[in-house]
């Protein structure tokens, strides 16, 4: 989280600017493939009798929990999302976010608002031993990075991915990082709503998020979110608050966008994106995804879509809201063909659209 953020990063739109914005959804990668293994595995939700204590959790997993410090040459104006602890001087600013070891290579997960303008990065391990690190991949669109640190395989920890699609509301969460600094910081609560819609830093909206009421303070960006039986299950992103700091309503991206836009990064690829081309707005009556404005030369415009329809269907896939035609594109691959039901002026309709690659 971002320590100089006085305003709250949802409270203050981003929950409707970012569907309002644009419609996009993570694809495949381009000119890579994935690499056929990685140490990040995926586990199911766990049961009764593997759920373990918080501190059990924290002995288990914060070796491959890491502090990142950003170094910029600019000011903390500068960046739209700052964070941390920023300190200024003649070498630049500086501030403070968190990561995880994803593998034994030395990738590291974080925010891509954590490296975001760096012009340097170090990574802080555990044992308090720091090391240079490098940007090997970002997707401003979904908020995530890769770095790789210079670090001995015997020092590195990789951490578990779990299936964020098993994680259900009520489910216990442990998060780690180091708010404001202070490194290695646990908290711990449950998962308060599934499906939020957040705002990425270039202004597109990052369906399916996991809200929770783990405390979650700046510098805790980038950090994991864990299941009961140790597994990341999301990557701690942003909050809702007023004054900046944790009023329990954190969100994190789930582990299995993680999952994807990581081992795409890593493959040395591009994450692509599908694309609608509209601007959205709720209807009066909460039936269906009202479009404010279509983007001329869109896949929307060129199927005829035009501002006022409703959309309420995308293929087979009912949309009730906003949130969830967003969330219906973003499981789309650029140059999907899909079926857009609306009503016009009280008639039902239906297009088919060749969804696009969201402009960057």
């Amino acid at each position: 989280m971002l320590r100089s953020r006085t305003a709250a990063l949802v409270a203050s739109g981003a929950l409707a600017a970012g569907v309002a914005l644009g419609v996009g959804g993570y694809a495949a990668v381009a000119g890579a493939d994935t690499p056929a293994a990685v140490d990040s595995t995926t586990a199911a939700v766990p049961t009764a009798s593997s759920r373990l204590s918080v501190g059990a959790i924290y002995k288990k997993v914060n070796a491959g929990v890491v502090e990142i410090t950003a170094t910029s040459n600019g000011t903390s104006g500068d960046a739209p999302f700052p964070f941390g602890d920023q300190q200024g001087g003649d070498g630049g600013q500086q501030a403070q976010g968190s990561g995880f070891v994803y593998d034994s290579a030395g990738h590291v997960v974080t925010n891509y608002h954590v490296v975001q303008g760096a012009t340097s990065l170090t990574v802080t391990l555990a044992d308090g031993s720091t090391y240079d690190a490098t940007v090997v991949g970002t997707d401003p669109s979904s908020d995530l990075a890769v770095i790789k640190v210079d670090a001995p395989t015997d020092k590195l920890q990789p951490l578990s991915l779990g299936d964020s699609g098993e994680v259900a509301v009520g489910d216990g969460v442990v998060a780690i990082g180091s708010p404001y600094g202070l490194e290695e910081t646990v908290t711990s609560g449950i998962v308060s709503a599934l499906g939020r819609t957040i705002e990425s830093t270039n202004g597109y909206s990052i369906p399916g998020t996991i809200q929770t009421d783990a405390a979650i303070n700046h510098g805790n960006s980038g950090g994991p979110l864990f299941n009961l039986s140790g597994r990341v299950i999301g990557v701690n992103s942003q909050i809702e608050s007023e004054s900046g700091g944790n009023t329990g309503v954190g969100f994190a991206i789930p582990s299995n966008t993680v999952r994807s836009v990581a081992d795409q990064l890593i493959a040395g690829g591009q994450v692509q994106h599908a694309y609608l081309g509209v601007s959205l707005q709720a209807t009066t009556d909460g039936s269906g995804a009202q479009i404010g404005s279509v983007t001329d030369g869109s896949p929307a415009a060129k199927a005829g879509l035009q501002a006022g329809d409703v959309v309420t269907a995308l293929d087979d896939e009912t949309i009730d809201t906003a949130d969830d035609l967003s969330a219906a594109v973003t499981a789309k691959s650029p140059g999907d063909e899909v079926t857009v039901t609306y009503t016009r002026d009280g008639t039902s309709h239906t297009a088919q659209v060749t969804l696009g690659t969201r402009p960057s």
